[in-house]
């Protein structure tokens, strides 16, 4: 018993100068911006167009959404989501 209580305060130490822990779903220094995304609106939906909408948008994590595809609702200030018509043409560009 007497070596545990000799060891508290080494163990809360330890956890006081860990780094802070990043918080899901934010990626720092990135923030989506779709004002401009309006123009992939049409365009096949492949790795080379989504990669000019992420540099468009600053945006640090791209989601694909093909029609019929369920994804989750959570919003993320860094992620762009594309969605796709039933001929994988972009159909509407947005962030979240």
């Amino acid at each position: 018993m007497r070596n545990a209580l000799l060891l508290a305060p080494a163990l809360l130490a330890a956890c006081a100068s860990s780094p802070a822990t990043p918080v899901h779903g934010v990626t720092p220094g990135r923030v989506c911006d779709a004002a401009g995304a309006g123009s992939f609106v049409g365009r096949p939906g492949t790795s080379e167009t989504g990669a000019a909408i992420l540099a468009a948008t600053h945006a640090a994590v791209l989601r694909w959404a093909p029609p019929g595809y369920m994804m989750t609702m959570d919003f993320r200030e860094d992620r762009v989501t594309v969605w796709l018509g039933p001929d994988y043409k972009i159909t509407k560009v947005s962030c979240g």
